[in-house]
């Protein structure tokens, strides 16, 4: 098993944890569980918006699911290029966060309707972690092999 496997089974692993998080406690404050949002429990609580709010944790929950599934399929059955462009591709999904959804968490965050206060400069710590860890993943492996 290579550096590009062991690093796509990490991500997969960490995603499970919070795919669990978000089917089965999305109140969570843990991972990815919505419950950080102050406006989730008011949300979940009104009728009108239950079922909505349910649905679009569930859809987040089934598209981390995909990449996890895909991620999978890579490790067993791709080949060392396609595994390299696997860990160029989950990077750059990684920083779209940074396109639209780390702008709105700040947001929230400097209005304070985010618990606890300063959630969005922890998110972004965790999101730079996967970054660099797949980057330097990718250049040990490509440097690897020009030698």
């Amino acid at each position: 098993m290579n550096l590009l496997q062991i690093g796509i089974l990490v991500f997969c692993f960490i995603e499970t944890l919070n795919i669990i998080i978000l089917y089965f406690k999305p109140n969570s404050t843990m991972g990815n569980g919505v419950g950080v949002f102050d406006s989730y429990n008011e949300l979940i609580e009104d009728p009108k918006s239950t079922e909505f709010i349910k649905y679009l944790t569930n859809w987040v929950a089934g598209c981390k699911l995909i990449f996890i599934m895909v991620g999978i399929v890579v490790v067993i059955f791709g080949n060392y290029n396609t595994q390299i462009f696997t860990v160029l591709a989950l990077i750059i999904s990684i920083l779209s966060f940074y396109w639209r959804l780390f702008p709105a968490i700040k947001r929230l965050d400097k209005a304070n309707r985010i618990s606890p206060k300063g959630y969005s400069k922890t998110l972004n710590y965790m999101i730079m972690a996967f970054v660099l860890g797949f980057s330097i993943i990718l250049i040990i492996e490509i440097f690897k092999n020009l030698l």
